[in-house]
């Protein structure tokens, strides 16, 4: 092996090594306390500052502040986001239809990690199977895709069973509809 090549893998290993031991997070418990002892401007200044660095992190604050207080308005414009992106999808073959409907699904989880409710969670994962369901070329000529609506209709169910019983019966049509012809 060629010595400066090992001394420049090694180099990196250290220079990583001690990158973790000062980068290392907090706690949960640990950041409750510190945010506790800051002032509102302090808090400001960090809300905004967390928002550049990530959309993700920018989109959690555009939830939180903007509209959670509105969880139906929010579900209607997840499911035109939906709809405009299942009409973008590429259709000259299965794998871009895998590929784009996997992005989908991945946009709509991580909108209902923002809500973090579970009639959110419900409601946008049957839209989307009804959505996955509907769309042509039909999903039964690819197994990937039938298994990834198979999995989504399991994730509904369970998600079903943590609701109200109102709740549930409402939509237990809807997951009726998705199980009668797959």
């Amino acid at each position: 092996m060629n010595y400066k090549y090992f001394l420049s893998i090694r180099n990196k290993t250290v220079s990583s090594n001690l990158l973790e031991c000062y980068m290392k997070a907090a706690s949960v418990k640990e950041i409750k306390q510190e945010l506790t002892t800051r002032s509102p401007k302090e808090l400001l200044e960090l809300c905004l500052r967390l928002s550049r660095f990530k959309k993700e992190n920018k989109e959690l604050l555009t939830y939180l502040l903007f509209e959670s207080y509105d969880e139906q308005a929010y579900i209607k414009s997840i499911k035109a986001d939906i709809d405009d992106q299942f009409e973008q999808i590429n259709r000259k073959s299965y794998f871009y239809i895998r590929k784009s409907t996997r992005k989908i699904l991945s946009s709509t989880k991580k909108y209902i990690r923002y809500s973090g409710k579970n009639e959110t969670e419900v409601d946008l994962l049957i839209y989307f199977c009804l959505a996955l369901k509907k769309f042509k070329p039909s999903m039964n000529g690819s197994a990937a895709l039938q298994n990834m609506y198979i999995r989504q209709v399991e994730l509904i169910k369970k998600t079903l069973s943590k609701l109200h019983e109102d709740l549930q019966f409402d939509y237990e049509q809807d997951l009726i509809d998705l199980q009668g012809g797959k």
